[in-house]
């Protein structure tokens, strides 16, 4: 089996704000089902309200990010399945209640995790 991130940045999910509600609810479905499937490792959304740190070796904290990456936002959720394939079944579930197309990205095997 094999872990998968599945995401999308914030600004993607553009809907009526009268949908929101139903668009709680769709993704609290999904979610719901992945658990019931056996494939939900985590998920969650970004609080983009307080902002990255880097920590150093030392300890010592910086705010911000790496110079030049981006600020990761939006939602994520990690599941573990069989194929690549399967992966992308779950997206399109997880795109279709958040009402946006999602990412999807392999975690390379680590025999520890």
């Amino acid at each position: 089996m094999t872990k998968f991130l599945i995401s999308f940045p914030s600004e993607a999910m553009v809907f009526p704000e009268e949908e929101f509600q139903a668009v709680v609810d769709d993704s609290h479905a999904v979610i719901e089902e992945a658990k019931a499937a056996g494939v939900y490792v985590f998920g969650g959304g970004l609080n983009e309200e307080v902002g990255p740190v880097l920590v150093a070796a030392d300890g010592g904290v910086t705010e911000g990010t790496y110079p030049g990456h981006m600020v990761p936002n939006g939602g994520y959720c990690v599941l573990e399945l069989p194929t690549r394939e399967a992966a992308y079944e779950w997206a399109a579930k997880i795109a279709a209640a958040c009402r946006c197309a999602q990412e999807v990205r392999e975690f390379m095997y680590d025999p520890a995790s």
